[in-house]
This record gives C-alpha cells, sequence and structure tokens, in this order.
C-alpha cells in the first residue's frame, strides 16, 4: 500500500514465486533443447541460434498462456488466488524472455541480409501483406512484444498511480491483443515451415485452453452476479443470503458493482473495485470491520470506504435501506472515503 514509495515491496512470498518461475524457465529450456528434440521437430541439425531462438519462443508462450489462465481460474476458484498476487513479476519475466527470443531470431535474419540494419533485415524479409499464408507473420511478432514491453515497463505501482487504475487497467488489455498477435506469429510462421504435429497440437490446447477459462469465469460471474434494476434505489438481494463477515456482489444500473458486507449483524456498502488494481473487494473477508482485497492485500473499513491508517486508499460508498429481508442501495456512490452509518440487520434478516 503506499504509504511511502518503495520500488518493489519483497516479501518472503515473492522470493519464493520468482525462485520458482526461474527454475521453471530454465527446466523448459533444458527440455526444449536437450532432452526432447525429437519430439518438437529437432531431428534434422539446427544451429545453435535457431535452437535458442525457437526454445525462448516457445517459452514465451507457455508463460503468457499461464498468465492468461491465472485471472479466469482465481475467479473460479479460490485456491488459485496465491498465484495472482504475483502476476506481474511473472509478466515482467515473460517480457525478457520474449525479448531473448527476438534477439536470437534478429541474429538468425542479420546473417542472411548482412549490410543492412538488424530490424531492417526482419521487416523486409517478407512484405507479402496482401495475403493469409505466406503473411509476415514477423509484424505480429513485434507488436506482440512491444505490447509485452509497455505491460512491463507501466507494471509498476507508481505508474498505476500516475495514470489511475482505470487508464492503467485499460492499457493491461493489451495483454489479450497481444496474446492473439502471438497465436499467429506462431500459426503463420513456424507451422508453416515445419509442420510439427507435436508442437502444433500443444499450442492448439494452450490457446483453447485460455478461451475455455474465460468463458468458464464469465458465465460463473454472469450466474451469481444479478443485475439491480432502476434509477432510484435498487434491490441487491437478500439479508440473508450475506453470511457474516462476507458479502453479496451486485451491478448496478450504471454498470458499476456494488459489494454489500455484513459485519456483526450490520451491513455496509462500497465499490467493488480496489482502488490499487480494481480487485474484487467483495470477494474479501471482513476482520474488525476491515476487508481484505484477494488479489493484493490492500485493505478499507466497509464503513467508510477508507484504508487503515497510516495508509490512504479511498472507494467509493453507498447508503443501504433495509425492507424487511430485501436490502436496497441508493446507486449514486459518495466521495470515496465518505462515512455512512451501517444499516442494522432484522432478526428476519439474518442468515
Amino acid at each position: 500500500m503506499s504509504v511511502k514509495y518503495t520500488p518493489v515491496q519483497w516479501n518472503t512470498s515473492k522470493w519464493v514465486y520468482d525462485a520458482v518461475m526461474l527454475a521453471g524457465i530454465a527446466l523448459f529450456l533444458w527440455l526444449f533443447i536437450s532432452v526432447a528434440p525429437g519430439a518438437l521437430n529437432h531431428e534434422f541439425p539446427v544451429n545453435p541460434p535457431i535452437a535458442n531462438a525457437r526454445a525462448f519462443g516457445a517459452c514465451a508462450f507457455v508463460m503468457l498462456t499461464v498468465i492468461l489462465c491465472i485471472g479466469p481460474l482465481a475467479r473460479l476458484d479460490r485456491r488459485f488466488l496465491p498465484l495472482l498476487y504475483n502476476r506481474r513479476h511473472f509478466g515482467v519475466m515473460t517480457a525478457a524472455v520474449a525479448m531473448t527470443h527476438a534477439y536470437f531470431v534478429l541474429g538468425w535474419y542479420f546473417a542472411f541480409f548482412r549490410g543492412a540494419e538488424r530490424w531492417e533485415t526482419v521487416l523486409f524479409a517478407n512484405t507479402s501483406y496482401g495475403q493469409v499464408l505466406g503473411f509476415p507473420f514477423e509484424a505480429l511478432g513485434i507488436f506482440a512484444l512491444l505490447c509485452l514491453l509497455i505491460l512491463a515497463a507501466t507494471s509498476h505501482d507508481f505508474w498505476l498511480k500516475f495514470l489511475t487504475p482505470p487508464v492503467w487497467k485499460a492499457i493491461h488489455f493489451l495483454i489479450y491483443p497481444a496474446y492473439v498477435a502471438v497465436v499467429g506469429h506462431v500459426a503463420l510462421g513456424a507451422f508453416q515451415s515445419r509442420g510439427n504435429e507435436t508442437m502444433a497440437a500443444i499450442f492448439s490446447a494452450g490457446a483453447l485452453v485460455v478461451a475455455g477459462l474465460h468463458i468458464a469465469a464469465a458465465w460463473k460471474e454472469r450466474r451469481v452476479d444479478p443485475h439491480a434494476a432502476g434509477t432510484d434505489w435498487v434491490k441487491v438481494g437478500n439479508a440473508s443470503d450475506i453470511a457474516e463477515g462476507r458479502a453479496i456482489i451486485a451491478r448496478l444500473p450504471d454498470g458499476k458493482r456494488v459489494a454489500v458486507f455484513r459485519h456483526e449483524g450490520q451491513l455496509s456498502a462500497i465499490s467493488n473495485a480496489c482502488a490499487h488494481q480494481n480487485g474484487p473487494l467483495g470477494e474479501g473477508r471482513i476482520i474488525d470491520c476491515i476487508v481484505t482485497c484477494p488479489w493484493h492485500g490492500f485493505q478499507y473499513d466497509v464503513r467508510t470506504g477508507r484504508s487503515p491508517a497510516p495508509f490512504t486508499e479511498k472507494v467509493p460508498t453507498y447508503r443501504l435501506r433495509l425492507e424487511q429481508d430485501e436490502v436496497f442501495v441508493d446507486p449514486v456512490p459518495n466521495a470515496p472515503g465518505t462515512p455512512v452509518e451501517p444499516v442494522q440487520a432484522t432478526q428476519e434478516a439474518m442468515p
């Protein structure tokens, strides 16, 4: 949290996370280059730069696939939340691996087109932009690499604070067009030239898993995230459905989500979007009136929308009204950090 500037807030879990990730990268590269060349169509001799380029390219694709699976997995099953906690480290490392892939590719192209600049050799090696098969897959790779570098460069909390969470979030949606570009880069590049069924099957399965998990997570949220109707006070659910220390989440008519919490028999409502990265506060648990964001641990008092001192983050609060067991929310949010008196749940509104 942002009480003072710290370049990277290292802790034991982050060291372990990064160590495991680096070990996984090293193992993947070793397997790709040394152990399974036959299965990966390396039965014909290839020079070290080509083998390295293929290994780092495949590793970057697998890492990007894992990154895109973490989000929906955490939405489908809370046991995956620890993976989400340090996902930005994963992204920065993926950009570094992809950059290494580009370095080896540039060296290979430069060996054929001596006399030209390295980047030029990639750009004019294939200019058939008017056809599908044979399309310059290099351009797709360059686009994906630029996206990954932008995401890595803006991953620090400084940029999150400077750009504001909505802008930062919009920028980081670049990971989706980057992944689509990588799919096109591999499908129009390596697959067309090598015809490797093993790699094609692994690659296709990864892309299908990403698509399937996102569809499943969206379907789950659609089922459990009711839309509140109306522009006046809107019903968001029943108080008896809210477990002690937990919340229900509802989408308001303006599209924003509100989280209604129960703590010691009283109901309070705040924005469901954490001020840090729009994490789902409604999926957090209350301890002493404080809810902890399940994504990165930012905390807020559900009665005020404010982080406990000395932290300064704030989220909007909402007014509540209880009619027997039915909970109604004023859809107009209060300014972030505005205290709102909790509503006492009646006996019939007890779970």
